[in-house]
C-alpha cells in the first residue's frame, strides 16, 4: 500500500479542537487524520489495534463509514469527494453511516484544500448527524425510511432546517407532514423553543382570528378575559400551519401581514405586537390551482412557499413499507406483547397501494394485530384485516379536489391495484409449501378464483 502523505500538523491540531466529527482525506479516499469526535463515533468500526486513532487512520472513508470496499460513487450513491474533485468546491450530501448506535443518517460536508499553486492535495470532511430522530432502521419514533424518494426528501429537510426560510410541505394525507415539520424545527436554531401547531381545517372562521392572534377582554361575546393567541405562544419558535389551504380567504391577508412585517394585533386591540417566529405550513391541496381559482391569495402562496418540500406517498417509497411495518407494530402492539411478521404477511403488506399512506398502514397493522392470537402475523391475518375495510365507492372523490376522479384516473388506479395484487400472489406462491387449496384459504379467496388468477399469470 502506498505510503500515506504526512498531513500538516497545524491542520490536524485545528481539526482536533472542533466539536463535530472531522477527518482529513487524500484523493484516494484514505483517512490521514481524525479528530476525537470522529474517533468516538466511528473508531470502534475498525478494531482497537494501535488505539482508536490507529483504527481509522490509513483506512478509506467508505470502509469505515459504510463497511464498503468501493467508494460511494461506485456503489450507486453520491460521493462528496468525487463531486468536490470534479467541481473544486464544497459539496454536501446525505448518507447512511454505520455508528456505534447502529445505522444513522449523517449530513456530509466536504471541502477541498487548495495549495498556493492551485492544486488540491487534501479534503476535509465534516459529519453532522441529523437532529431529527430520523433513522433508516425501525425505531419507536421519528421518521423512518431508506428509499431514494425518502432520502431525497430528508436531504431537503437537512438543508433548509438551519435557515430562517418559510417551508411548505406538500403531500397526500397520511404522508407524515407533521413529523417532517417537527424535523425542520428540531434541526433549526429554534429547537429549544416551542413548535406550535395550528390545525387550520378545524377552526371555524369566526374563531380563527382570535385563536391565532388572541383577543382582549370584551372583544366579543364570551370574551370574559384577555387571552394570548397561538402566534404569541410560538414567539421565538416555529408556527406550524397544518392544512394551510383551509384558511378562510378574508383572514389570509392578516396572516400575510404577520409574515411580511412580523406584527399583529389581538382581536379588540389597537396595540401592535411583534412576533419572532418561523412558519412551516403543510397542505394536501394544490395551492397553485387554488390561486388560479381565486380561492387562495397569490402573495400569501409565494410568502409560504419559499422552500417547498414534496413528501412522497408510500407507494413511491420502494422498500420502506417493511421498515415502517416493523416500527409501527411496536406502537400498535406494545410490550409485553411481541409480534413478528411472516415473510408472506410482509409480502402482502408491501403489495398494497395504500391511498391513505402511512396512516392507512398503521390502521391495517392495528387491525391485523387484533386478529392475531399468536406471536407471528401470517398472510391470513393480513387478508382478514384487509377484508374488514370498506370497499371503495364508485366514482370516488379525490380528497380536497372537489371534483370526481376521471375515468382514466380510475382505470389507472384499477390497473395499479391489479398489478400489486398479482405481485402479492406471486410472492405468496413462492413462499407457500402446501397445496393450492391451502394457499387459497391463506389468501382468503376461493380455489376457483385462485386457479383463474394463476391461469391469467401463466403459472
Amino acid at each position: 500500500m502506498p505510503r500515506l502523505p504526512a498531513p500538516p500538523a497545524e491542520l490536524v491540531s485545528f481539526l482536533e479542537g472542533l466539536p463535530d466529527p472531522h477527518i482529513l482525506l487524500d484523493d484516494r479516499y484514505r483517512i490521514l487524520a481524525a479528530n476525537g469526535a470522529y474517533r468516538r463515533q466511528f473508531g470502534a468500526s475498525g478494531g482497537t489495534e494501535g488505539g482508536a486513532e490507529g483504527s481509522v487512520v490509513g483506512r478509506t472513508c467508505h470502509a469505515v463509514s459504510h463497511h464498503a470496499i468501493v467508494p460511494c460513487d461506485q456503489a450507486g450513491e453520491s460521493c462528496p469527494l468525487a463531486q468536490a474533485r470534479a467541481s473544486g468546491q464544497r459539496e454536501r450530501v446525505l448518507h447512511v453511516h454505520h455508528t456505534a448506535q447502529g445505522e444513522e443518517y449523517v449530513q456530509i460536508e466536504l471541502a477541498p484544500l487548495v495549495d498556493e499553486d492551485g492544486n488540491t492535495g487534501f479534503f476535509v470532511e465534516k459529519m453532522v448527524p441529523l437532529p431529527v430522530a430520523a433513522q433508516p432502521v425501525p425505531s419507536a419514533q421519528g421518521l423512518i425510511g431508506r428509499s431514494p424518494a425518502f432520502q431525497k426528501m430528508l436531504g431537503l429537510v437537512a438543508r433548509v432546517a438551519p435557515s430562517r426560510a418559510a417551508v411548505l410541505l406538500l403531500g397526500e394525507s397520511g404522508t407524515g407532514k407533521e413529523l417532517v415539520a417537527h424535523a425542520v424545527h428540531q434541526g433549526s436554531l429554534r429547537a429549544r423553543r416551542a413548535l406550535v401547531p395550528v390545525d387550520c381545517s378545524s377552526l371555524p372562521e369566526a374563531l380563527f382570528e382570535s385563536e391565532l392572534f388572541g383577543h382582549e377582554k370584551g372583544a366579543f361575546t364570551g370574551a370574559a378575559q384577555a387571552r394570548p393567541g397561538l402566534v404569541e405562544a410560538a414567539d421565538g419558535g416555529t408556527l406550524f400551519l397544518d392544512e394551510v389551504g383551509d384558511i378562510p380567504l378574508p383572514l389570509q391577508v392578516k396572516l400575510l401581514r404577520l409574515l411580511e412585517t412580523g406584527t399583529y394585533r389581538r382581536v379588540g386591540s389597537t396595540e401592535l405586537r411583534h412576533a419572532d417566529l418561523r412558519v412551516v405550513s403543510a397542505t394536501h391541496r394544490n395551492l397553485q390551482h387554488m390561486v388560479a381559482a381565486g380561492r387562495f391569495r397569490e402573495d400569501l402562496y409565494y410568502r409560504l412557499s419559499t422552500f417547498p418540500i414534496h413528501l412522497p406517498p408510500l407507494r413511491e417509497r420502494q422498500g420502506d413499507t417493511a421498515l415502517l411495518a416493523r416500527a409501527l407494530l411496536v406502537r400498535v402492539a406494545p410490550p409485553p406483547r411481541t409480534l413478528q411478521l411472516s415473510g408472506a404477511a410482509l409480502a402482502l403488506l408491501e403489495a398494497q397501494p395504500y391511498p391513505g399512506n402511512v396512516r392507512e398502514l398503521r390502521n391495517l397493522l392495528e387491525r391485523t394485530a387484533l386478529l392475531c392470537d399468536g406471536d407471528t402475523i401470517g398472510a391470513e391475518h393480513v387478508q382478514q384485516a384487509l377484508a374488514c375495510g370498506l370497499p371503495p365507492l364508485a366514482g370516488a372523490v379525490e380528497e380536497g379536489a372537489g371534483e370526481p376522479r376521471s375515468s382514466a384516473a380510475l382505470a389507472g388506479s384499477s390497473r395499479q391495484r391489479r398489478l400489486l395484487d398479482d405481485q402479492a400472489l406471486q410472492q405468496a406462491l413462492a413462499t407457500h409449501q402446501g397445496s393450492r387449496a391451502a394457499l387459497a384459504r391463506q389468501l382468503g379467496i376461493s380455489e376457483r378464483s385462485l386457479y383463474r388468477r394463476l391461469k391469467a399469470l401463466g403459472v
